[in-house]
This record gives structure tokens, sequence and C-alpha cells, in this order.
């Protein structure tokens, strides 16, 4: 299993995304997911810069590492003619490295100008004909598009990259796995659920990518990666629907009191043991998962990174480094 790093839009800022960009090339890591989001899931995050301003960024401050949005939502807040776009000059930008990740979004995101958020039979419909919109424009040449959700009127996007950039559809359920299985060329989530990757593969998805996201906290102390992990991610214990109806941070935030710390240490990888992190990640490649992208929360520096790339790629990439020591804290030893 690959593993990549997932840049955090809504806790960092572009500059720091950049760098961490900079820095996951440089340790090793196989590639790169960043969000996309317009607002922080609660102001404590506190960032939500512009995605595609960030990816030009990163096409400039590293040379080989392939990047995915992860992802965006192209059925509201912006039209799918306009992400047809800014995909393909983040993939003329990134010369073969990059990967529109899509999904059907949040209201959290996507009711900031005003429209009714429709229920998620909508939105997957919605989605998929937002992908039929971007492949449309995609094709080159003058193009229009007419059917329920959306219009194109002799569009023509004049910057195509020498080769179109895969679409992964990211699924929570079902009916998003089996869109993804369908008309996407990879599937991604957030969990390694094993009977998810299998739906996925008997739908039509035989030989596509599948790849998933997932969390840790890595400091010296347990203790403070916990409470790290509780104030930032709450949010990642809500169950259901939530995630994908509460309009406002503040309105996560109210539903977070019901969220504890050790709800979010149970989920989440907290403190200085290495084999713990790399247990929970071990759990994605026993699912079937081909590619993992891990974050780290409270932001990622060098030392993050420098331990990861002893400690804990190696571990993946078919290597035992001598003298890895298993802990954050042994790690920093001369």
């Amino acid at each position: 299993m690959r593993i990549g790093y997932f840049l955090s839009s809504e806790e960092c800022g572009p500059r720091e995304l950049v760098t961490q960009a900079r820095l996951a090339e440089q340790a090793g890591f196989d590639g790169l997911w960043i969000s996309d989001h317009f607002h922080p899931w609660n102001d404590e995050q506190g960032h939500s810069p512009f995605v595609w301003s960030v990816i030009g960024g990163i096409a400039e401050a590293t040379s080989d590492i392939k990047l995915t949005t992860a992802v965006t939502c192209p059925i509201m807040r912006i039209h799918p003619a306009i992400i047809a776009q800014a995909a393909a000059t983040s993939a003329v930008m990134l010369d073969g490295r990059f990967t529109l990740g899509v999904g059907s979004g949040e209201a959290l995101n996507e009711h900031i100008l005003g429209h009714r958020w429709p229920p998620a039979a909508v939105r997957q419909e919605m989605l998929a004909e937002a992908i039929q919109v971007i492949r449309t424009l995609w094709r080159g040449g003058m193009q229009s598009h007419r059917a329920r959700h959306y219009r194109v009127e002799n569009a023509r996007i004049y910057d195509l990259p020498e080769r179109l950039p895969p679409i992964i559809i990211s699924g929570f359920g079902r009916r998003s796995t089996k869109l993804a299985a369908q008309i996407g060329d990879g599937f991604c989530t957030v969990a390694p659920v094993k009977e998810a990757v299998e739906l996925f593969r008997r739908e039509g998805g035989e030989g596509k990518l599948v790849a998933g996201g997932m969390k840790v906290c890595l400091d010296e102390r347990e203790d403070v990666a916990r409470a790290t992990a509780y104030r930032l991610w709450p949010s990642e214990q809500l169950p259901g629907e939530l995630g994908q109806v509460l309009p406002m941070p503040a309105h996560f935030e109210q539903a977070c009191t019901l969220v504890t710390e050790d709800m979010v240490a149970e989920a989440v990888p907290c403190g200085p043991d290495l084999e713990l992190h790399v247990r929970a990640m071990e759990r994605y490649a026993d699912a079937g998962f081909e590619e993992l992208y891990v974050q780290q929360i409270g932001g990622a520096d060098e030392r993050f990174f420098e331990t990861y790339a002893r400690d804990v790629l190696p571990r993946f990439h078919g290597e035992t480094p001598r003298g890895a020591s298993g802990t954050l804290a042994d790690s920093s030893a001369p």
C-alpha cells in the first residue's frame, strides 16, 4: 500500500500547505491529498484557503509527487464547467501529477450562495451530471450541455493537459460507492471498510484505484496528543448525515459537545507510539486499499516528516530501517 500525506485546508493556511507539500515529497511520501473547503469544521481549525490557488503553489514547490483534491464538490458552490477549467489548468501545472477527486459535498461549504441544500439522492444525481459536464469540456473544442441540473453554452477549455487527469469519487454509502464504480476512475473514502471496497469492485470498480484517508496526532506526550485531536477534530465522531447537513461551524461545535475526548482518541492514533499508528494504517491495507493518505492533526512540521520517513514509511515500502525506535521520543535521539 502506498502512503501519502493529507493536506488539511481547514487547519493550515496556504503558505503552510505549500511548505508541507514540499516536506512530504522530501520525506518520501507517495502522494498528496488536499481538502477543498469554504469553511473549516470549527473555528479552532481556523483556515479555508482557496484550494486552486494553493495547488498552483504546490506545483511550483514540488517536482515529482502527485496531488489529488480530496475532495472538491462540483455541484453548487462552483459550477462544474469552472471545475473542469480549474482541474485542467492544475493538470497542466503539475504535468501529469494531478487527479481530480470529487464528491457530493457538505452544506457547510455549499450553502453559502443561498441555494437550498438538496437531499442525498439529488446530490448524487447532480454529481453524476457534473462529472458528465467536466468530461464533455475535456474533449476539447466548443462544447454545450443542457440537462436537468446544468447548462453550458459554447464553452471551450483552451489549455488542456496532454493526459487528462483521472476522476475519483468519494463515497460513504452504497449509492455513492456504486456511482464511483460505475462512472469514476477510482474510489476514495475515510474508513477502512472492507465491505465498501468489495462493493466498489463488484459494481464495476475492478482494476480501479481505491484510496483512503485517516488522521493521526503524533506527539511526545499521549495526553497532549489526545487533547489536540479532541480540540481540533471532534466532528470526526459525529454520526450519520450530520457532517453533510449542518451548515455552519457553530452548529458543528454545538453538536460536538456530545463527543468526548475518549471517543476521538479511540478513533485517532494519538501519542508517540508509532506501532499504534502503523496498526491503524494496516487496517486499510487489510481492507484492500491501494493508497492511504495520513494527516497529522495540529499541523505537520519537519519533525513529523522526519519521524515518518525513518520509522513508518519503510514499513509499507518493504524495508525495515535499522535502529527504528517505534516511538516519537526515541526517534529524536542521536
